[in-house]
């Protein structure tokens, strides 16, 4: 399996003209648009993606044997032929998905009439040896071919140091793409991505260690190591309580300033409180995936999280806030990349329903992290949550790989396990229980 990791190296330099390279790479890939716009018809009679590419660029760009269509060498002379490609490739890929969502419109699979995006904030590839020619090993630096509003030449591009070390450090020796320009925060960066080969665990479902986690608001994550059979090897409860009270001190500034000053002008104060939840989840996933690669973790296990509708009551900024699938998103990949792998189950009733089968919890009023079953057993809800969620990947996984025979008889013992909305983890010993009588009759 490949996976993809990237990573942006910030350039130092400000008195090198990215800024206008930047503007003229979009203006071409506008211009290209709107020329491809006019011609699709002819164009989408191609069904080859390369003939079809190289018919474009006949239509743009003038050769001794070709004569093009229309004037844009003239409007943009000298554009590195790399670089021109690459603009041409984004402007067919904005025509080709305007008119295929302007069909589905039409057709009444979506709603809302789509619009023509004509530049999409397009970002320009540094392609090597044309564009971009990398420092020396130990240097904190690379070379960049850039418009300086008269001919393209080439710069030297500084990078900070930090970035450099972690490149060196992590992808040392590990072949890279070409890096693409990208702006964040009025900086510019270089984001270098590189394709790691990977061999996910192919351990045998009844040999497996599975950590499950249950996300929530409270606590960022419960995870509990947990075999087939049910035993529980370890859980660890995941919070960052200080970051979160420094994201509700900015939330509180937030609120305030609109009191009294209304809405406008506090876009900067919103970002940097999306920032601080970015980081959290980050920290999140980091935490998630480390903890299961210590344990020897064949498989994570995750809710499928789908909140729809309109969310109300006292706690909704904190639902609205919750980056719940970023989380899983980010430790899929970084799980991949340790030959974990990743799974989900179903979410319903995982908190609600009581890990021992004695059904329904009551949540405590004054801790909501904390329930009381209805044998009288006061318990953290969120540990009950991550118990029922690797119980029910563990009865999935048992009853799939059986004869359809042998799973309706288990089915028959074990009723509970056909609805995969109310397994509990005592469901899970019971079956492996059954299974064991069956298998040793």
């Amino acid at each position: 399996m490949q996976v993809v990791s990237s990573y942006g190296a910030e350039i130092k330099n400000k008195n090198i003209p990215i800024r206008h390279t930047l503007a003229l790479y979009r203006e071409a890939v506008r211009c290209l648009t709107e020329i491809y716009e006019t011609v699709w018809t002819e164009l989408s009679m191609i069904d080859q993606i390369k003939r079809r590419f190289n018919e474009a660029e006949h239509l743009v760009h003038e050769t001794k044997k070709n004569h093009a269509r229309f004037d844009f060498d003239a409007r943009f002379p000298k554009m590195p032929s790399y670089l021109r490609r690459a603009a041409i490739q984004h402007a067919l890929g904005s025509v080709s998905s305007y008119h295929t969502r302007l069909e589905q419109w039409k057709n009444g699979a979506i709603s809302g009439k789509p619009k023509l995006v004509y530049e999409n904030h397009a970002m320009p590839v540094f392609y090597r040896n044309v564009m971009y020619k990398p420092g020396e090993e130990s240097e904190n630096a690379a070379c960049l071919k850039l418009y300086d509003g008269h001919d393209w030449k080439w710069f030297r591009a500084g990078l900070l140091h930090t970035d450099m070390e972690y490149l060196r450090r992590h992808w040392s020796g590990k072949k890279s793409s070409a890096p693409v320009l990208e702006k964040r925060h009025q900086k510019y960066f270089l984001r270098f991505s590189y394709t790691e080969e990977v061999t996910l665990s192919k351990t045998p479902v009844k040999d497996q260690l599975i950590c499950s986690v249950d996300l929530g608001i409270n606590t960022d994550a419960v995870c509990s190591i947990m075999r087939s059979d049910g035993t529980v090897l370890d859980r660890k409860f995941i919070n960052f309580p200080s970051e979160k009270d420094r994201l509700s001190h900015v939330l509180g500034r937030i609120r305030r300033f609109q009191k009294e000053h209304g809405s406008k002008q506090i876009g900067s104060r919103w970002a940097y409180a999306k920032r601080l939840n970015t980081e959290l989840a980050r920290k999140t996933a980091r935490s998630i995936t480390e903890y299961a690669h210590e344990n020897h973790a064949d498989v994570i296990v995750f809710e499928y999280l789908e909140m729809k509708g309109k969310i109300s009551g006292k706690k909704r900024q904190k639902l609205h806030l919750w980056k719940k699938r970023e989380i899983q998103t980010m430790c899929e990949h970084k799980a991949h990349r340790y030959g974990i792998r990743v799974s989900r189950v179903c979410a319903w009733n995982t908190s609600r329903l009581a890990y021992d089968g004695s059904g329904p919890v009551s949540r405590d009023p004054k801790n909501h992290s904390l329930c009381v079953f209805q044998s009288g057993k006061q318990y953290n809800c969120d540990l009950s949550a991550s118990y029922n969620i690797g119980a029910r990947y563990w009865i999935r996984e048992i009853i799939k790989t059986l004869p359809e025979t042998e799973r309706s008889s288990l089915e028959a013992k074990v009723p509970a396990v056909k609805r995969r909305t109310s397994c509990v983890y005592a469901d899970l010993l019971i079956l492996q229980n059954e299974y064991g009588c069956s298998k040793a009759a």
